[in-house]
């Protein structure tokens, strides 16, 4: 049995440095890429129309801000039409119709649309937009994001080229020295936007439209079969089925558009655990579909890599849940050898992560104008609780991994905006008020939240047991996952209401 348990625990670990290998060849095939540049054909002699699409649901502190930064756009009122798709239950509806009706009144050609079913929830709002326009082109923007003036005159001659399906920028963020967890929030996407992007498109790989900042050909989301809400992410899912038809997809890294990370740890989850549970449903919805698709054999690797990466985190509960048992089965029978082989292990996986994401900030650093005074050590302290909260978020992606399998259907939690930024970094009273008089928060004690508190003391143990055994090879993988569950599972108990903890009588 002990022998059984160890080469299970093997296995995961020779599974995740999988994972761990693939980001470094991300890297190699960015490296070799990223100064590739793709240029538009020509340029249109008559501009096309376009619709900007606002899909919101109860985003009262951000969507006037939202409005007044689409408006700014440079293209002719004549030819750009904006849809406030409102799905909205409360006094957003109000604060979305006035804004309306005053840009309606500077000559904007907007429109106030509200849904009282919010069937397919935000797939469903743009299916519907899209049936209120005749415009060729079509550009979204969720509510926390602010469109620079130039989005439509840097991006719309590439549709010049008739087999370009959709355009999409990189994000940036307005608050990313708001907290430690912005900071590692950004980090994390700034991986997946300048490094993964980048690498996927320019070597012929397929890559995802991320729900926003992005624009799209009509005729593409028409033949792909429209926007369809069977997953939790259906700007994956149509991004796939465009590709897999033969539309091209041209990735910007160069045309960011700012947004607002969220400042709490429930909003954070509550975000991974939708985009986790969206692309494990749409990789059983498409797997056969790309098995069987006439792409070449590396572009179907990536791709299963890419919508099946959630997997890995189902990998690391399992792991979290042997490690101690292991450690105390190999110093107590014999195997105190086998501690050597914690290290190649560490360096494919665990190191991989790190090497993965300070080359991202180095990069983010050198070629992002918002973050060009910031130091490039300064990445290094962050990196050991970016590598940590992603080890913390195991148990909620696990549970959207098993909800995808099992086909458990849950409606669309979008993530709350509390309109931010990094310029309130010194007003500490204005960031209270706004975190925890925000009408948003979580008011409830979930499971998950419980059981990364057991896990923290749990691996809490684990780390006193090899540190006082000596086991140093092992001492920084088990450290990692303490450091993770702990801050993971404390932060969202520390930003709840107290109302959660008083029995109400």
């Amino acid at each position: 049995m002990e022998t059984a348990i160890i080469v299970f625990y093997m296995i995961i670990l020779f599974l995740l440095s999988i994972y761990g290998a693939n980001r470094y060849y991300t890297i190699y095939l960015f490296k070799k890429h990223r100064h590739d540049k793709i240029l538009p054909l020509c340029e249109f002699n008559t501009l096309p129309k376009v619709a900007i699409q606002l899909p919101i649901f109860n985003e009262k502190y951000v969507v006037e801000r939202l409005i007044d930064y689409v408006t700014k756009i440079r293209y002719p009122k004549e030819l750009m039409e904006i849809q406030v798709l409102d799905d909205s239950t409360d006094d957003t509806c109000e604060i979305a119709k006035r804004k309306c009706q005053e840009k309606q009144a500077d000559g904007f050609n907007i429109h106030y649309i509200h849904r009282t079913d919010r069937s397919g929830f935000k797939a469903g709002a743009l299916e519907n937009g899209l049936n209120l326009t005749d415009a060729e082109f079509i550009a979204v923007f969720d509510a926390d994001f602010l469109p620079p003036e130039d989005f439509l005159e840097r991006t719309i001659h590439y549709f010049t080229d008739d087999n370009i399906g959709m355009i999409q920028a990189r994000w940036d963020h307005v608050n990313r020295r708001y907290s430690l967890l912005t900071e590692c929030q950004s980090i994390l996407l700034d991986g997946h936007f300048m490094i993964e992007h980048t690498a996927r498109n320019r070597s012929g790989r397929f890559f995802n439209f991320n729900g926003t900042a992005g624009i799209w050909r009509r005729k593409t989301i028409v033949d792909a079969g429209g926007w369809q809400h069977d997953t939790l992410t259906e700007d994956l899912d149509l991004s796939y089925r465009a590709q897999l038809k033969g539309w091209q997809f041209i990735y910007l890294p160069d045309l960011t558009v700012p947004a607002e990370l969220p400042i709490e740890m429930t909003a954070f989850k509550s975000q991974q655990f939708r985009w986790a549970k969206g692309s494990i449903q749409t990789f059983l919805k498409l797997k056969g579909v790309i098995l069987k698709a006439n792409i070449p054999f590396k572009v179907k690797l990536e791709a299963f890599f890419h919508i099946g990466a959630n997997f890995a985190y189902a990998l690391m509960t399992l792991l979290t849940v042997f490690m101690p048992v292991v450690l105390a089965i190999r110093y107590y029978g014999g195997y105190k050898k086998l501690f050597i082989l914690d290290l190649p292990i560490f360096i494919c996986a665990t190191l991989s992560v790190f090497l993965f994401y300070f080359y991202t900030e180095y990069v983010v650093i050198k070629e992002t104008i918002s973050v060009r005074n910031r130091s490039t050590a300064k990445p290094l302290i962050y990196l050991p609780f970016v590598v940590a909260i992603g080890i913390g978020l195991c148990i909620n992606n696990t549970k959207a991994v098993i909800e995808a399998i099992i086909k458990k259907q849950t409606p669309f939690n979008r993530t709350p905006k509390y309109n931010v930024s990094d310029d309130e970094e010194i007003n500490i009273s204005t960031r209270v008020k706004k975190l925890f008089g925000n009408v948003y928060r979580s008011k409830k004690l979930d499971l998950v939240t419980v059981i990364e508190l057991i896990l923290a003391i749990y691996m809490t143990y684990a780390v006193y047991f090899t540190y006082k055994n000596d086991l140093y090879f092992s001492l920084p993988l088990v450290a990692l996952f303490q450091i993770g569950f702990m801050y993971t599972s404390v932060l969202s108990i520390i930003q709840m209401p107290i109302s959660v903890f008083i029995k109400k009588r």
